[in-house]
């Protein structure tokens, strides 16, 4: 057993700022799935939505966000979030990160995107996410009090009601957690003061997403199990523009290239955002999305087209040197010639349900990031506020951390593996993930209906039986831990859109088109679940440690 004050699950910008907010005072350990680098926030090209100009204004920010967030947004953490973002991308310049400056070095230059009433994106050219991570997980290899272990997945949290000691019953507690080593296929045991889930997203339980691999839902997967509140899992951001291409896989043609003046088009070259939104381009994801789908379904085609060619080349290399050049590498001069881009799963804006400091359910156990719903996103994310999102409320939860006094971690009992086996066959595994990935994009997409909903349930219900099994009877794998992960969130997903009878955001049915006049949130109850799935099973579900 290895003992820590922090023990942070996930290694994106939530994470890596927590842990470098805390680890002057705390002994931190940081679990990476693959490697650092690995992550959403690696990936994000956009930007950070801040105010920073006196052109814009705290109360724009917050209205814009309201609005796309189709009245579920929480006003409360909205205005918190909006009020600290000119201190946080101040605390990554402090850093070392190096955003664009104007031409004439005036100060950062501000980028437009879907949804917002002012320039307020700040960004490294177009790979923001990029400079980010990477500024910050150097700092983090070089910190003495930061203990990193990639290779590393979490398999669960540790409580106090799992470890059944009579002294610490009084509440449920998050003790640690089991970590597989990916490399040995050991697992290893980990106590800590407190707990953070900063694991990102679950885009992988779709077919077409815009998300790396790690994208496996694995936080709000184990929180679930350990007993915490999820909430607006029917929420799926679907990206509306992802590189069309066999050859590019999740590559994203970044909302900053309708921002700075791409047009949609239909392949005759003809545009057609203006006859479904006002705003045409610049009309908020799930608008953009719902339409492209449309146009997509209703002349059969396999793609749209974003043109950006009527810029000059000087503009394109300057503004989007990353796209251009990956899209060149696939023949595609997106100075001359439009880019074919589709709709892709990209972003949760539910999770597990935290309070306004980053704090679950659980005592001990914080969840930060995409892995969390705090209430900033509403039915629909606002482009550039997660990244927001991750700094604020890295910072609040560390914060929160540093206050709480020193409490000493019990002895947690081993990963018991007695009882099971070596896996006599893996195909289970690569043929249920690919029948599960499929079966969420066609029944629980863009657009839904009851009978479809209907349909994925129960098709996750038997694969979750058969991966139950078969976590129950063979020694755990990486792959094994991500697919039961993302059965368990595929369902919630499913649940939560079940239980909305109505259009909201990104969650629109066919057979629920209108909007209620009074929003509430989807909050699933894991008390519930369970009741029902003893009563499925016949048995108590207990994990085999």
């Amino acid at each position: 057993m290895q003992q820590f004050d922090v023990l942070i699950i996930g290694s994106g910008l939530a994470g890596l700022s927590l842990a470098l907010r805390t680890a002057e005072h705390k002994k931190i350990c940081l679990i990476s799935k693959r490697t650092i680098d690995d992550s959403a926030s690696n990936w994000a090209q956009g930007g950070i939505a801040a105010v920073l100009n006196d052109e814009d204004s705290i109360e724009a920010h917050i209205q814009d966000t309201l609005t796309a967030g189709a009245g579920l947004c929480d006003a409360a953490v909205t205005r918190k979030v909006v009020e600290h973002g000119k201190e946080t991308i101040e605390w990554l310049i402090e850093q070392g990160v190096s955003f664009t400056r104007e031409q004439d070095d005036s100060g950062y230059h501000l980028t437009r995107e879907g949804g917002h009433s002012h320039r307020r994106v700040i960004h490294a050219a177009d790979a923001t996410g990029r400079e980010v991570q990477t500024t910050l997980a150097q700092k983090v290899r070089q910190h003495p009090n930061i203990t990193l272990l990639e290779n590393h997945i979490a398999v669960d949290l540790i409580t106090t009601q799992k470890v059944k000691d009579p002294g610490l019953l009084n509440s449920n507690a998050c003790l640690g957690a089991y970590v597989l080593n990916n490399i040995t296929g050991k697992v290893i045991t980990i106590g800590a003061q407190n707990t953070v889930l900063a694991s990102g997203g679950a885009g992988k339980v779709y077919l077409y997403t815009t998300n790396p691999d790690v994208s496996t839902g694995d936080g709000i997967a184990m929180a679930w199990r350990a007993g915490c509140r999820v909430a607006n899992m029917e929420f799926i951001q679907f990206h509306p523009t992802c590189l069309y291409h066999p050859q590019a896989k999740s590559f994203l043609i970044s909302e900053i290239v309708r921002g700075e003046g791409g047009i949609l088009k239909l392949p005759d070259g003809t545009r057609f955002m203006p006859n479904h939104d006002p705003r045409a381009e610049l009309a908020p994801r799930d608008v953009v999305a719902r339409a492209i789908d449309f146009e997509m379904k209703k002349r059969g085609l396999n793609c749209v087209y974003v043109d950006i060619s009527h810029k000059s080349l000087e503009f394109i290399q300057d503004h989007f040197p990353n796209i251009y050049r990956r899209c060149l590498e696939l023949g595609i001069d997106i100075s001359k010639t439009p880019i074919p881009v589709v709709p892709a799963v990209h972003f949760m804006c539910g999770g597990i349900m935290t309070d306004d400091i980053g704090r679950t359910d659980i005592k001990n156990l914080y969840a930060i990031g995409e892995t969390a719903c705090t209430g900033l996103h509403g039915a629909n994310r606002l482009a550039s506020n997660s990244l927001l999102e991750c700094l604020v409320f890295g910072q609040s939860a560390a914060e929160d951390i540093l206050k709480q006094p020193e409490k000493p971690v019990p002895i947690l009992p081993y990963w018991d593996e007695s009882r099971v086996t070596d896996a006599d066959e893996e195909v289970l595994i690569t043929h249920t993930w690919d029948e599960l990935r499929r079966s969420m994009w066609n029944y629980v997409g863009i657009v839904r209906t009851d009978k479809r909903l209907s349909r994925a349930l129960h098709r996750i219900h038997m694969l979750r039986d058969e991966v139950h099994e078969f976590y129950s009877n063979f020694k755990i794998s990486n792959d094994l831990i991500e697919l039961r992960n993302l059965l368990q969130v595929a369902e919630l997903i499913v649940r939560s859109a079940m239980e909305r009878k109505e259009s909201r955001g990104l969650h629109y049915s066919k057979d629920h088109p209108n909007t209620d006049a009074d929003p509430i949130p989807t909050v699933l109850e894991p008390s519930n679940y369970y009741s029902l799935l003893d009563r499925e099973h016949g048995h108590q579900h207990e994990h085999r440690h």
